[in-house]
């Protein structure tokens, strides 16, 4: 049976830290999980939980010496992987840990390599804040276009891949770019990929969240130079065979000639 890799990161997070983690440490999975929690160098406390949740739980723990951002703590977090399935999960409750067992169907029945929840599916009933509900819609639009791949909802947290496919990726994003490079790595491959209706949470800045209005303008830098400006040789190293386009993989079977 696989196992599941679940990276955390956490910045600032102190007040309800403690009880997101019990309850994400505790929710029901059908298969093994390994936590990863990567402390993007906090300055509330943050890391004096992760610190005891660690010796309580017997969980990994990754200290950053300095804040960099979303995207370098998911990074660090990827060199402590030995999973076979990955994902990312907010330390906040804004996510259902309770989805993650549907979104695992498509990966154990090995009819996808990566599966997206979607906050935007209709088969769930929810209230999204209007400027963050415009501006996810907005730049999934665009990376729909630019990346040739279609999904409802890029930004969404809860995505979970094969690990190999991620560990092979030379990813660079400091911050929430993360989302986007993800998506367009994947494009760059013949990942299967599915999406699935899940719960949403949204919270407000005066609850912790930390997405604000320069990370949206710089999404727009990272949609177009993932997509159009990096390739697939530049995305990844060392890519597995089963990852590159049906064509591609039968020229490489090709043996040269003498």
């Amino acid at each position: 049976m696989p196992r599941l890799s679940v990276i955390i990161p956490v910045f600032n997070e102190a007040p309800a830290l403690r009880e997101v983690l019990d309850m994400l440490l505790n929710t029901p999975c059908p298969i093994e999980r390994e936590w990863i929690l990567v402390d993007d160098c906090s300055t509330d406390g943050s890391r004096q939980v992760l610190e005891d949740v660690a010796r309580r739980y017997h969980v990994k723990t990754v200290f950053l010496p300095e804040n960099r951002g979303k995207g370098a703590a998911i990074r660090s977090g990827l060199a402590h992987v030995t999973g076979d399935l990955l994902m990312i999960q907010d330390a906040d409750f804004e996510y259902d840990p309770r989805d993650i067992p549907d979104l695992l169907v498509p990966l154990l029945a090995e009819r996808a390599d990566v599966v997206y929840g979607s906050r935007f599916k209709q088969s769930v009933t929810q209230v999204h804040r209007t400027y963050h509900y415009f501006v996810n819609r907005f730049l999934t639009f665009w990376s729909n276009l630019l990346s040739g791949i279609y999904v409802t909802d890029m930004e969404t947290c809860y995505k979970i891949f094969r690990a190999d496919l991620v560990k092979a990726m030379r990813l660079r994003s400091d911050r929430f770019g993360i989302e986007i490079e993800l998506t367009a790595y994947i494009a760059k491959t013949s990942a299967r990929i599915f999406e699935l209706p899940i719960h949403y949470y949204p919270r407000t800045y005066l609850q912790g969240k930390k997405i604000n209005w320069k990370d949206g303008v710089a999404a727009l830098f990272h949609l177009v130079r993932f997509n159009l400006f990096v390739s697939r040789e530049e995305a990844f190293e060392l890519l597995p065979r089963n990852y590159f386009p049906q064509r591609q993989r039968k020229l490489r079977a090709v043996p040269a000639r003498s």
